[in-house]
């Protein structure tokens, strides 16, 4: 499989997996407020890098303050946005650069595949992060490991 049809992948693991978090979120009798943080910063971030490397993108701060609906919002809208912008891509492209500067103000340049590969491991990361809170305020946190993901058919490729 070649890497654009494998980032291709990665991002409908990626969407199935915000979308069971942020449906965990909404039928926890309480979520707990890190973990709404948290993936509020999941897809705070994904509209971020999505916007370092199309100006015209949509803005969020990286550390937006969603309720749990508005989370559930932000899910399907950035899935719709990455799959569109994914279906444009062709191989080449991935080699492209993107020049951006960070919330620091540091001036970066990055491959668009490498950037690609960050948004989704970036996620993964903050979701284990929202299950060890969850766990730790007595809920059942969801099974979002990629593996799971392509047991259940939930990703094919």
């Amino acid at each position: 499989m070649e890497l654009l049809e494998y980032l291709r992948k990665l991002y409908v693991y990626d969407h199935w997996a915000n979308r069971e978090v942020a449906l965990a979120l909404q039928a926890a009798p309480q979520p707990p407020p890190r973990s709404v943080r948290l993936m509020a910063h999941v897809l705070g971030t994904e509209w971020t890098w999505r916007r370092r490397i199309l100006a015209d993108s949509k803005k969020i701060a990286v550390w937006p303050q969603l309720t749990v609906e508005q989370i559930s919002q932000e899910v399907q809208e950035v899935q719709v946005a990455w799959k569109n912008y994914l279906a444009t891509l062709t191989p080449a492209s991935l080699a492209e650069t993107a020049a951006y500067t960070n919330s620091k103000g540091e001036h970066f340049s990055n491959e668009i595949g490498d950037i690609l590969m960050h948004v989704v491991m970036h996620s993964t990361y903050h979701r284990g992060q929202i299950a060890a809170d969850m766990r730790a305020s007595g809920l059942e946190p969801v099974y979002t490991d990629f593996i799971h993901a392509v047991r259940q058919a939930k990703v094919t490729g």
